[in-house]
């Protein structure tokens, strides 16, 4: 049995020895010496005597090559210098970036929704000025901003109005989400104006606020406020009669209410508060009749909201909003491709910037598992790892810590691949060869705008399909046989009939997820193109 050397031995010593050492002779001997400088090489050239040269390890020579990948790296990192080098493997500095992409974490400035901003301040600034009541919608797609965008303006008018030397509006800003019933909303504008102890009657604190809102008000009491709804539409009923009545609040004579109701859709002015449109016109026909001098506007004519839409972010404003976000950060924690990569996708699917966060902390957790699965390995000992070739290194070991240790491309789109993955992508993905031809076939034959068709319809397509791959294609009866089992999977619908063939089919599903789970294979690549 070979014997194994051990660290102790005299080979091994002798090892460790000329790590330190060049090796140099002057008669063929090897004998230790003092390392000589670089600039010293040209006198060794001219030696005649042929000594083992020292190479570098493949470590250094990796790195020293002008074109090796750290370099590259270094060149598609984003940022300032950073202060210090960014460590993955520190718990505080782990949760620090993973708070700074929280969307719990409000940033110092709202970038990319400065435009919004103006237009909802000189709103409320032209309401506390004129002393005037009003109402305003913001609608968007969720993760637009909005939420967020009030925060800002809400402390943006209480700054202005003091500025100006004028009395700052009260402020109530509630989501509606945790309100017990709609109507409590009521109660808490109510409680607003101090006036408790006196609805102990029968009235209900809406009736309180219209008879509040239609006497004049002594000049103690005309202090403005701002009501900010947030998820306006939970106060939807079936009746409608509580968010009629909330924007109604703002159109009587001496009403002091700035209404500003949020929500997602945009169209829900148009469809829940269609009495505030012909209320305008009854109102405008009235006032004329009557020829008064009163302001018109006290009568609510402007009745229906103005409306303000936050629309989804583009690549370039998520990449913007990504950037501000990471630069209270220190050192520098993703690449610039992967940043790009996460904007270009999720602008392309929602624009969502929630959605965008979450993948980036989400490739931050990626990368942190593949840092703590590499430290679990085997360890090499530093004289070890000179003998080791660079294919076998691990990637720590090959490249500088901080290089290593930001987010690069493939952590992002992994991350981007777990966020958008549909199970039914993964069903797709997961069916024998045949059966995603058929589902190929279907999404052929659909693309032309056709909604149905029928199962020998259908199995034409699928032929010419597996004609052009040279796939022998199955018979009829098995082809009526594997429509049934998509059907059982809920990616077809047949319909019924006697005849199989007869029968029609419709696809369940969306064409774009069976594209998408098909894209990988030059098959059905070529075929869906």
């Amino acid at each position: 049995m070979p014997a194994i050397v051990d660290r102790n031995s005299s080979p091994f010593k002798g090892m460790l020895a000329a790590k330190g050492c060049d090796v140099a002779g002057s008669n063929g001997c090897c004998t230790p010496q003092k390392r000589k400088l670089r600039s010293d090489s040209a006198a060794a050239k001219d030696c005649s005597v042929s000594t083992p040269m020292k190479l570098k390890s493949p470590r250094r020579r990796l790195i020293s090559s002008p074109s090796s990948p750290v370099n590259q790296i270094k060149e598609d990192l984003i940022g300032k210098p950073e202060n210090r080098c960014w460590n993955p493997r520190d718990v505080d500095q782990m949760r620090v970036v993973k708070e700074s992409l929280h969307v719990s974490t409000a940033p110092s400035t709202v970038v990319c929704r400065e435009d919004e901003q103006k237009r909802v301040l000189d709103f409320c600034k032209t309401c506390v000025e004129q002393e005037k009541a009003g109402s305003l919608y913001i609608c968007g797609c969720p993760g637009t901003g909005k939420s967020l965008s009030m925060e800002k303006v809400k402390q943006q008018v209480i700054d202005w109005a003091t500025m100006e030397g004028l009395q700052p509006p009260d402020i109530l800003a509630m989501n509606c989400t945790s309100l017990a019933n709609a109507s409590v909303i009521f109660s808490k504008i109510l409680g607003m104006h101090q006036l408790k102890k006196k609805t102990t009657g029968l009235r209900s604190p809406l009736q309180h606020l219209q008879t509040l809102y239609s006497n004049k008000q002594e000049p103690s009491g005309s202090k403005m406020m701002l009501i900010i709804a947030d998820e306006l539409d939970y106060l939807i009923t079936r009746d409608r009669t509580v968010l009629h009545d909330l924007f109604m609040l703002t159109t009587f004579p001496f009403s002091r209410c700035i209404l500003i109701g949020i929500a997602n859709s945009i169209d829900l002015a148009d469809r829940f508060l269609p009495r505030l449109q012909s209320l305008n016109c009854e109102l405008l026909t009235f006032i004329t009749l009557v020829n008064t001098d009163i302001r018109l506007d006290h009568f609510g004519i402007f009745c229906k909201p103005m409306v303000v839409t936050f629309r989804a972010y583009s690549k370039d404003q998520i990449l913007s909003i990504l950037r501000e976000r990471l630069l209270v950060l220190p050192y520098i924690v993703f690449h610039r491709q992967a940043l790009e990569l996460c904007a270009r996708k999720v602008a392309a699917a929602s624009g969502d910037m929630r959605k965008a966060l979450s993948v980036c902390r989400s490739a931050v957790e990626i990368l942190e598992a593949e840092l703590r699965e590499s430290a679990a390995g085997v360890s090499l000992t530093s004289v070890e790892s000179e003998f080791i070739s660079p294919q076998t290194l691990p990637a720590h070991e090959v490249f500088p810590s901080q290089e290593n240790n930001t987010v690069r491309i493939d952590h992002m789109a992994l991350a981007l691949s777990k966020t958008f993955r549909s199970p039914i992508v993964d069903t797709i993905q997961s069916l024998p060869q045949h059966q995603q031809i058929i589902l190929c076939s279907a999404v052929k034959y659909f693309c032309g705008g056709k909604k149905d068709t029928t199962v020998g319809e259908l199995n034409k397509c699928y032929i010419n399909i597996c004609k052009s791959a040279l796939i022998p294609p199955v018979g009829i009866m098995e082809f009526s046989s594997l429509c049934r089992v998509l059907n059982d999977q809920g990616l077809f619908k047949l319909g019924q009939s006697r005849d199989d063939k007869l029968k029609r089919v419709t696809l369940k599903v969306d064409e774009a997820d069976i594209s998408f789970a098909l894209q990988g294979i030059r098959l059905f690549r070529n075929c869906l193109q």
